[in-house]
């Protein structure tokens, strides 16, 4: 672990969401700035990459939210953390389909990593795609924010109630070149905001994601200002039950969260009553949260599966179908991963919610 202590700069000594932070995005040494994270050379595989029926709903879905919008003659879209690129390359495809919207619609694509940037203007490879660092240039007419595996990427903080004091993991790069956890009095503005969210205030073990809630604060001004909404779709839970979901991935296979520094994934699971609390303390109104495979279903994906396996010879069918039950199977995707709307709008008529 020798060449782990470059992930530790000037101190040896950081809590577990600094430590995370430098290991995946550090601009030089960084996993999502130094590898191709995605796809079968990669480490993981996201729903886009799965099938192309994923990003046919979601552009499906984004139409349908512009026309309850009442069509208006602009709207912004803005994907978070868009990954290799391949959701939107979708989208726009679809889009052209539906010409009033297609001229409607500004499309931002919100990326920290230039590694990642680069990659995906070569496969998306169009004009019209505007790359962004923040929300500032995004103006005018309603937002649509949606995220696929967004919050899951950004680290998190980790605390252990002891009796009536709250420790904060750190991690310590010691004089043996290993790494060990430590814990360590929390600070009082920490103690302070974890106990105002109902949803933790009862737990023993607590992932907090300080980072994520402050990327979530801008998207909600900006929805706020300019009229809108935000879909997420993750991995994650409704009911937090004391459980650590820091998990590596590494090529494929399970890694562990020490190893391979820098070369593997890094992720938690996203406590999804804690982001709708989140939402509701911030003003916005919130759907129920609901599962990818009732969200995928509600917005027609087996009826379209339906229309293009009939297109399709024997062995394209059963790849259809085998990537369909992927996305869908309560034992694989369809259950893990949750879909979260957060709004502003007048209209709570949303595609895919009841």
């Amino acid at each position: 672990m020798k060449s782990d202590s470059k992930f530790f700069k000037k101190t040896n000594f950081l809590p577990a969401d600094h430590f995370f932070k430098n290991v995946l995005y550090d601009k030089k040494l960084g996993y999502y700035n130094s590898k191709l994270p995605l796809g079968a050379k990669g480490d993981f595989l996201t729903s886009p990459n799965i099938s192309n029926l994923f990003s046919e709903m979601i552009a499906i879905w984004i139409i349908s939210t512009w026309e309850n919008y009442g069509r208006p003659e602009k709207i912004n879209i803005v994907e978070l953390g868009p990954g290799d690129g391949s959701l939107v390359k979708i989208l726009l495809n679809v889009f052209k389909r539906f010409p009033k919207f297609d001229n409607a619609k500004k499309i931002y694509l919100f990326e920290k990593s230039n590694f990642l940037k680069n990659l995906q203007k070569k496969i998306i490879n169009n004009n019209e795609v505007k790359w962004i660092n923040n929300f500032k240039n995004i103006k005018g007419g309603p937002v649509i924010f949606f995220g696929n595996e967004f919050l899951d990427a950004i680290p998190i903080k980790q605390f252990k109630k002891n009796k009536n004091s709250l420790l904060e993991k750190y991690f310590v790069f010691q004089n043996n070149h290993k790494i060990k956890e430590v814990f360590k009095k929390a600070s009082k503005q920490d103690l302070k905001t974890i106990n105002s969210y109902k949803i933790l205030r009862r737990l023993k073990f607590i992932e907090f994601p300080k980072e994520g809630l402050k990327e979530l604060k801008k998207i909600i001004k900006k929805i706020t200002s300019l009229y809108g909404c935000l879909l997420l779709i993750d991995y994650g839970y409704l009911k937090p039950n004391n459980q650590n979901t820091l998990q590596s991935v590494y090529k494929h296979k399970k890694n562990e969260i020490l190893e391979n520094l820098g070369r593997a994934d890094i992720t938690t699971h996203v406590n999804f009553s804690l982001i709708n609390e989140f939402f509701l303390k911030n003003k916005l109104k919130v759907k129920q949260v609901i599962s990818q495979k009732e969200f995928l279903e509600n917005m027609g994906i087996n009826e379209r599966a339906e229309i293009l396996s009939k297109k399709f010879r024997f062995t394209n069918k059963i790849d259809l179908y085998s990537r369909l039950k992927r996305l869908l199977s309560p034992n694989s995707m369809g259950h893990l991963f949750k879909v979260a709307l957060a709004y502003s709008s007048k209209t709570s008529n949303y595609a895919g919610f009841k």
